[in-house]
């Protein structure tokens, strides 16, 4: 079955049928895949579930055992991580010529139930890409153990940096759904495979200007023990952030474009090192020589760093503004589907 989908005020007239796709990679959930399949509503077209090479042979069981029609198993031979196999199902979905691609995981912490509220921003136009949030409602994140609860906070704030999407949470929320048009786009050769995939999606998305918004959602825990282990990938995340915050830099600041903020980074950091490095050179010179320094060199080092403070404030604002989506903007696919109306849809 597939989902209406009203066009845009301005577009064409009638209605769009949407074909949404699930996507589920499956690596040793075999105890609660056949729930989370059973659960999925007839709105959804088809169901990639991706054997990613599990040892409890999940694939082969969910060919056996499950006879919803809509189900496609998918069989890697070697393990390629939670990003491979969803890349894996991106890839079959667009073959397919599905609309909307969704991903959910296969131990049950996500609810189907919730899908029409992940593609009604998509739908609508509002949104390319999607996810779950599940720091929305303090009376939620007090069920959450505390240490994932830190360490989702630290990685959020680092993916604020790196991704460029300000307004997001919970970067490592596994609860996503991308439009067909978007998701040929990126370069599915280049998106980290394993559990930095929920992350570089962000990265790559800001590089085609893609909207994404936030769902609030509530997550189920259970039995199921999660595969994410934030104490032992949170130094693999810094790095991998601080490089694509370099890398988004330079793509959206220097190469396709440039404007003040262009200017305002690089001045910054110029003067702060400056005014540090001269202040401390003369700091220790009046320690070995045992004299204050002058009024006037206390200026000369302070100023300097004031300034280099008050330029990164001036360019963290304007890329804060400049988030897709921030000023009220139109999805990417509208903006592309309509070249030449001269408005936007």
């Amino acid at each position: 079955m597939a989902v209406q989908m009203g066009q845009a005020e301005g577009a064409t007239d009638g209605v769009e049928q949407a074909r949404v796709a699930v996507i589920i990679p499956s690596y040793n959930v075999r105890d609660f895949i056949l729930d989370v399949i059973s659960r999925i509503g007839p709105d959804v077209s088809a169901i990639y579930m991706v054997d990613d090479c599990c040892p409890e042979k999940s694939g082969q069981y969910v060919t056996e055992t499950c006879m919803d029609p809509r189900v496609h198993v998918l069989q890697h031979t070697i393990n390629q991580g939670v990003g491979g196999a969803v890349l894996t199902g991106y890839q079959a979905a667009l073959a397919d010529n599905m609309d909307i691609m969704i991903k959910i995981d296969g131990d049950g912490q996500m609810d189907p139930a919730l899908i029409p509220r992940f593609i009604a921003p998509i739908l609508a136009g509002y949104a390319d890409y999607t996810k779950g949030n599940r720091f929305f409602n303090p009376e939620d994140v007090a069920s959450m153990p505390k240490v994932r609860l830190l360490g989702n906070a630290g990685l959020s704030f680092l993916t604020k940096f790196s991704s460029g999407y300000w307004s997001i949470f919970d970067p490592t929320n596994g609860y996503t759904a991308i439009h067909k048009d978007v998701a040929t786009l990126l370069p599915f050769d280049k998106i980290s495979r394993r559990y930095f995939f929920e992350t570089d999606m962000l990265f790559r998305l800001n590089t085609v200007r893609a909207i994404v918004k936030d769902i609030p959602m509530r997550a189920h825990y259970g039995d199921e023990v999660s595969g994410l282990n934030i104490k032992k990938v949170f130094f693999e995340f810094f790095s991998k952030n601080i490089k694509n915050f370099f890398k988004r830099i330079f793509y959206n600041y220097y190469l396709r474009d440039m404007s003040i903020s262009s200017f305002e980074l690089p001045a910054g950091l110029f003067l702060i090192l400056y005014g540090s490095f001269y202040g401390g050179l003369h700091w220790f010179y009046s320690f070995q020589r045992g004299i204050y320094a002058s009024a006037g060199t206390v200026m000369l080092a302070a100023l300097p760093i004031i300034l280099g403070i008050q330029f990164l404030l001036a360019f963290l604002s304007y890329d804060i503004q400049s988030e897709p989506g921030r000023n009220g903007a139109r999805s990417l696919r509208c903006l592309t589907q309509f070249p030449r109306s001269g408005t936007l849809p």
